[in-house]
This record gives structure tokens, C-alpha cells and sequence, in this order.
């Protein structure tokens, strides 16, 4: 494997360039920690950016940070934890997950992948947390998109491409990002008991209430037999557990909490979870703890199930009754974290014709890189969406040098 190690924004432009003029697809890495996510691609040359690291310019005042692609997130977050900051969308560390080093990857890794956590619900996702972005696309040029401040955009905001992309339309090389302050305290109401269909009403009532809920999960009890960490000091044999989560000023998130545990009363008695504790439980949720690669279901598939809300306690129940795998919801059940027994397809073809008849969709998150080949790992789509991805894709990249095939299997890969 060639690796190309660049210094900076023209290194990237230089092998980009080499790359098309040879014809050499190019996989972009930084720490290398989401590798083990999409099809697999037939390449050796490696480009690597984790030498772009700097922090150029962060202004607390203004809320706002730009770093390098290559920085890493545990240090980012560090940074801005300092100054009583956060990133609102909560970005997931893999690392748990996946089974790699025990890092955060990179700010361009973390762009690129788009994965938030359980605060989506109410602060969006890494996208709409982009302000701006410097890349090289696949013709080998370096471009800018967005800026540094949040109302900056006129005509196409490119930037939003970017998120997501899995590094398929541009190697970014900068990012400009907002910041938000970090709540002053947050509370978790603990639920116990509930089956998948209660908990999900449960959330569901929570969300549409006015009490400005910020996490709403649920966790079979099936899926905390051998959990450890917080979960497993937590949990009971079999007990499910489910979480809501309140933040902002002390008085005010300490009253809804009451408030919310009032609404609630029919649903059974909620324990109250305060600030160190209630972290770490969000951040076991956030990374799928339950599911983690070092743990008795290492070797089970996991899939990325979005769906519909109101549909996620029956899908998740009828999906565990049919595969035999387990669950786990976020997002008040418009996101299901899903491992499913060991087979040669990682049940794709059964659990896409369950997904599909609820409006939903499935990614194939952690999987053997034989399954990964052998099956459509992000969801298949429809011949005009799938039309009009590939033109976004040969307006940034018309020769397909980078990331080549992560996305899709076949020819138009």
C-alpha cells in the first residue's frame, strides 16, 4: 500500500492531480478509525491527512472554530471544553464500536461521516453545524465553501455536500465549524421496565411536550446482559431502561425534569440522574456501548436503521422476535441501532424489506469486509435520486479518484 502523506492544502492538490493524470483511485484517511465503514475499495494509494492537525483560528466569543482536516477530534473538543463549549450535535467516537484504537478520528473524518449523537433530536447534525470548508476536488483544484460566520451563504451551500460524503466529492482540508456554550447542568429521568412499544409512546409523549427534551433512548434488557461501564452499574438482569435527558440552567432543567417525571407518573416512577453520571449514560448511548466489538456480540453485524418514530417499537420488537438480534433505540425510535446474528448477507435482504414498507432506511455500519463486498452496505436508491447522486458526483470528481466504490458496489461505483 503507497501511502502519500501530505503537509498541506498544495500536497493535496499535487497527489490529486498525479492521481487522475495515472488513473489511480485514491482512499483519504486521516486516523484511519472509519476504514471499516462502506463497500470495500480496490485501491493502493492512501492519501493522508493527518498531518494537516493545526487549529488555525478559534474565536469563543464568537462561536466559531476552524481547524485542519486532520485534527483530532479528542483534542478539538478538549480545546473547546475549556472554554465551556461544546459541538450541540454530540459527534460519535467509533472507536467502541468499530474496535479500533482508542481515538476519536478526525474533524474531517467526523465531517465526512456526519454521525451525531442522541442531541439531533434538537440541534441537527453535523451538517447544519458547518459554517464553512476549504477542499481540493476531483479535478485537483483547491475551493472554498461557506465562510466563518453563520448567515454567509448565497446560491449553492456546498458545504452541506460535503457532510456525509464519506469523502467521495472533495478531500476537505479545513473546516469552519459553530460552537455552542455547554449547558450548566444536565438531568436524566430513568425509566425501568418498559417494553419496546411503551417506551417508545413514553419518548414519544416526552418529545412533544414543552419541557425541551435534549435525549430520548431506550435499551431492551435483552441488550444489557453483559454491558459494563455506567449501563452495567445501572442496569438490572433483564431490566430495560429508558432515558430522557433535560439540559440547560439548573433551576430550569432541574424543574422540567419534575415537571416531565409528573407527565410521566403513568408510565411507572423515574429516577432523577444528575450531571457526571447522566454524561456518562448519554455517551455509552451515543457510541452504542451495548454493541461494542469487544464484546460477546463481536462478531454480529450492525446495522444504522432510520425510521419513522411511531414505528420504531414495533419495528425494533418484530425484528428481534424474527432475527434473534437486539436492539437499541435513540432518538425517541427515528433512530435503531440494530445486531443481528452472524450470515453470509447480514440479513440485508430481509431487514431492507422490512425498512422499506415503514419509509425507513438501513446502513450497514460494522460488518466483515467478505459481507461488506457482498452486499449493498448504505441503502440502495431509487433510479432518480441515484441519477442525480452521480451527477453530484461527476461535477466534483468526473474521473471517480477518490474513494472509489465506497458508496455503491458495480460499475457506476
Amino acid at each position: 500500500m503507497d501511502t502519500l502523506k501530505a503537509r498541506d492544502a498544495q500536497d493535496v492538490e499535487d497527489v490529486v492531480r498525479a492521481a487522475i493524470a495515472n488513473e489511480q483511485p485514491l482512499e483519504i484517511v486521516g486516523h484511519g478509525t472509519k476504514r471499516r465503514v462502506g463497500q470495500p475499495m480496490a485501491t493502493n494509494a492512501v492519501l493522508d491527512l493527518s498531518a494537516l492537525n493545526a487549529v488555525v483560528a478559534y474565536e469563543p466569543n464568537e462561536l466559531i472554530i476552524t481547524v485542519q482536516a486532520g485534527a483530532p477530534v479528542a483534542d478539538v473538543l478538549s480545546l473547546i471544553d475549556s472554554k465551556a463549549q461544546q459541538f450541540a450535535f454530540e459527534p460519535m467516537n467509533t472507536a467502541l464500536l468499530l474496535g479500533t484504537v482508542e481515538t476519536e478520528g478526525t474533524v474531517g473524518g467526523m465531517i465526512a461521516a456526519g454521525l451525531a449523537g442522541p442531541r439531533r433530536i434538537k440541534s441537527g447534525g453535523a451538517r447544519d453545524h458547518l459554517l464553512g470548508a476549504n477542499a481540493v476536488s476531483g479535478f485537483g483544484e483547491s475551493f472554498k465553501a461557506g465562510g466563518k460566520v453563520v448567515k454567509n451563504v448565497t446560491g449553492y451551500d456546498l458545504c452541506k455536500l460535503l457532510a456525509g460524503s464519506w469523502g467521495t466529492l472533495a478531500v476537505t482540508t479545513e473546516v469552519t465549524l459553530k460552537v455552542t456554550p455547554r449547558p450548566e447542568c444536565e438531568r436524566t429521568l430513568l425509566l425501568r421496565g418498559l417494553d419496546d412499544i411503551a417506551a417508545n409512546k413514553a419518548m414519544t409523549a416526552a418529545m412533544g411536550s414543552p419541557y425541551d427534551v435534549s435525549g430520548a433512548a431506550h435499551l431492551p434488557g435483552s441488550a444489557l446482559r453483559t454491558t459494563g461501564g455506567t449501563l452495567g452499574d445501572i442496569a438490572q438482569p433483564d431490566q430495560a431502561l429508558t432515558l430522557l435527558r433535560l439540559e440547560g440552567i439548573t433551576s430550569s432543567a432541574s424543574h422540567r425534569a419534575e415537571s416531565l417525571r409528573q407527565m410521566l407518573a403513568g408510565y411507572g416512577p423515574a429516577e432523577l440522574i444528575t450531571d457526571e453520571t447522566s454524561a456518562a449514560l448519554w455517551c455509552a448511548v451515543r457510541d452504542v456501548e451495548p454493541f461494542a466489538a469487544a464484546g460477546p456480540r463481536a462478531l454480529w453485524p450492525v446495522w444504522r436503521i432510520v425510521c419513522p418514530p411511531a414505528s420504531g417499537g414495533a419495528f425494533g420488537q418484530a425484528l428481534q422476535r424474527e432475527s434473534g438480534g437486539e436492539v437499541i433505540y435513540d432518538w425517541g425510535g427515528g433512530l435503531i441501532w440494530a445486531a443481528l446474528p452472524p450470515a453470509t448477507d447480514a440479513h440485508a435482504k430481509a431487514l431492507r424489506q422490512r425498512v422499506d414498507k415503514i419509509g425507513g432506511h438501513a446502513t450497514l455500519i460494522r460488518a466483515s469486509e467478505e459481507v461488506r463486498a457482498s452486499v449493498d452496505v448504505f441503502p440502495p436508491q431509487p433510479g432518480g435520486l441515484a441519477a442525480l447522486g452521480q451527477r453530484v458526483k461527476h461535477s466534483f470528481d468526473p474521473r471517480n479518484v477518490l474513494n472509489r466504490g465506497r458508496l455503491s458496489r458495480g460499475p457506476a461505483a
